[in-house]
């Protein structure tokens, strides 16, 4: 055979078949709580935490009050001698581990003031009928708890916790307080002392809360009020359940109005709020119901202009989405779009992967960026056009990860912002026939697989802040699509994907589960791309080795040959271009590296060929591309 290379220089392969294809991939076989496929085993349990939570705001010292019922069921099959409850208040304290660690290098998540963080007036527990006061301990943000007696399998406990914390006005960027020119917007979130979860995993999962990683939270049932001056209207999390009472007439007609309208409705507008709201009472209680939910938030303000619409789920249901922002925000493409992106975000997701749950979904317009809770986020009170439409599409697209399906966010960021990412691209493709959708440049594609980009299993804590955001968000969205574009195909990902969901909606999964279910249900065995995707932080390199006619004769066809460069083996797609004007296009599954890093293959070409390029539709973050090509000379 006569060859001919190509013109670039050739670099040393890095591969490793046998590691790349080794088989000793999961670290357990699977058992009664977490079966071999990926599902919940039989004798799968997680604990249940129950609230009730009376609580008011005092305006002039911006300070909240509180007491909450706390119900804890344990379901595990450990008798618990004592509890474990997060104070998330505790980190905006000047001698706070969050405050040693994010301070000094500034950033999203450091706090410049400080406050008193939760102060716990009285702690009182109830079993059997029987009242005590308990033995308790506070260390950073986590208290624990001691009890009279173990609390054995199937067994209740009730826990009455009196409390105050003072509002922070700038919250880690997860909550605070704005002011605006018609009073302060309160957003409120971390509020209440909550359990942390006991699982089969970790038993008590106890990492203190430092900033940027996010929560891992216990399911239940939650019912909360919010006191507030008559004049302040207040959005939270769940059901309101005494619009009549907290409205003036006219606005608990037009909230009426909202849930059965495919409009926005105005239920406060700007020019009522110019000329002055009026309170028949000095006080409201707003009440609050959300059922099955790992946490509450909610906001507060008199200078909240209101609006809202129906949302139609597929099953028929309907709930009403509402958005609550200054007149600050009315600007062009503003926030006066909030509720058309809620509804048009929601309505996506439900329709795609699993109806949305809760019966009222609230964008709130405040100091902070872009947090989620369930039923209601918190969004930038400057963001507008695509901004706004990014933030609120991907604030809600946490209600499916983490709301429903409960993954440990404190230490698998990935599963939670980066699967969020993946269907924020889909839902924004999709959305008024793709007004803001923007397709991911090359460059920035590559990025996510630089020297200094921390790997996807490091946890969210030790992730360096220049390297979050790809981190958490963009590359496992990347992995996603390249799991979906690249080795199963929409159809197989698509059905995986939603299994997943379906099997972990409101429990806790572990990267293994969805690792197992996406294998199960997708029918390949994908232990190389987890492991070169998310257990080690490897990189993507095709490349055209050489080209040769059969025999010298180019009408005899040709033999091509590629290599992989880089240790993360991916499928191949080659298109080649004949000087007669002929297109090949050849697509070759991840198995042609399982025996070393090269692969040759016949193409059926008649003439000259002037051109090879591996991935020619650039599915895939090559780091690389000069190499794809080749050329004739």
């Amino acid at each position: 055979m006569t060859l001919s290379w190509s013109s670039f220089a050739q670099t040393a392969s890095k591969y490793n078949a046998k590691e790349a294809f080794d088989p000793g991939f999961y670290p357990y076989p699977g058992n009664e709580y977490r079966s071999a496929s990926g599902e919940p085993g039989p004798k799968y349990w997680q604990n249940r935490a129950d609230y009730k939570i009376n609580s008011t705001i005092d305006t002039v010292h911006h300070l909240i009050t509180g007491s909450e019922e706390l119900v804890y069921t344990n379901n595990s099959p450990d008798n618990l001698k004592f509890l474990w409850l997060q104070l998330d208040q505790n980190i905006y304290r000047k001698d706070s581990r969050g405050s040693a660690t994010t301070t000094a290098s500034g950033g999203r998540w450091a706090n410049t003031s400080f406050t008193e963080g939760d102060v716990i007036k009285s702690v009182a527990v109830e079993v059997n009928g029987k009242k005590y006061t308990p033995e308790y301990n506070i260390t950073d943000t986590r208290m624990q708890v001691w009890l009279p007696e173990a609390l054995k399998n199937g067994s209740k406990i009730k826990l009455n916790i009196e409390w105050a914390f003072t509002v922070p006005e700038y919250g880690t960027d997860r909550m605070g307080r704005l002011h605006t020119k018609n009073g302060w917007i309160y957003e409120i979130a971390q509020w209440f002392p909550r359990m942390c979860v006991y699982d089969d995993l970790q038993g008590w999962n106890v990492l203190p809360y430092v900033g940027q990683g996010e929560f891992y939270l216990e399911y239940g049932d939650i019912e909360f009020t919010v006191t507030a001056p008559g004049d302040m209207i207040v959005v939270g999390s769940g059901e309101l359940l005494n619009p009549a009472e907290c409205f003036s007439a006219t606005e608990a007609k037009r909230y009426a109005d909202a849930k059965n309208s495919d409009k926005t409705v105005m239920i406060r507008s700007a020019e009522e709020l110019k000329s002055g709201i009026r309170p028949t009472k000095a006080t409201n209680t707003w009440k609050f119901k959300i059922q099955n939910t790992r946490d509450v938030a909610w906001a507060a303000s008199r200078a909240f202009v209101l609006d809202g619409a129906k949302i139609n789920l597929p099953s028929g249901k309907k709930c009403v989405a509402l958005s609550a922002y200054p007149v600050e925000s009315i600007v062009a493409n503003g926030w006066q779009r909030s509720t058309e992106f809620t509804k048009g975000a929601i309505e996506h997701y439900a329709a795609k992967w699993f109806e949305y749950p809760y019966p009222a979904a609230t964008n709130v317009a405040g100091i902070v960026g872009g947090m989620e809770y369930p039923g209601i986020v918190f969004c930038g009170y400057s963001a507008r056009g695509s901004g706004l439409w990014g933030v609120t599409d991907h604030e809600f697209g946490h209600i499916w990860f983490p709301m429903v399906v409960g993954s440990n966010e404190r230490k698998y960021a990935w599963m939670d912002e980066g699967f969020n990412t993946f269907i924020n691209d889909l839902s924004t493709e999709a959305f008024n026939n793709g007004e803001f959708y923007q397709k991911q440049s090359e460059d920035e594609a590559r990025n996510s697989f630089g020297e200094n980009v921390d790997g996807l299993y490091t946890i969210p804590d030790a992730v360096q802040q220049r390297s979050l955001g790809v981190t958490a968000y963009y590359k496992p969205a990347q992995m996603l699509h390249a799991l979906r574009n690249n080795v199963l195909g929409a159809e197989r990902f698509d059905a995986a994907f939603k299994e997943y969901i379906n099997r972990w909606a409101y429990k806790h999964p572990a990267p293994w589960d969805f690792f197992r279910t996406m294998e199960n249900v997708g029918g390949e065995d994908l232990s190389w791309f987890w492991r070169g995707w998310v257990l080690n932080n490897w990189k993507i390199d095709q490349a055209v080795k050489s080209v040769a006619y059969r025999n010298g004769l180019p009408a005899n066809g040709a033999v091509i040959t590629i290599e992989n460069l880089e240790q993360m083996p991916m499928p191949v797609t080659v298109l080649i271009k004949e000087s007669n004007g002929q297109e090949h296009r050849q697509s070759f599954p991840v198995e042609i590296w399982q025996r070393s890093g090269t692969y040759a293959f016949p193409a059926p070409t008649t003439s000259e060929i002037k051109e090879v390029r591996i991935d020619p539709d650039k599915t895939l973050p090559d780091w690389n591309r000069i190499n794809n090509v080749w050329m004739k000379k």
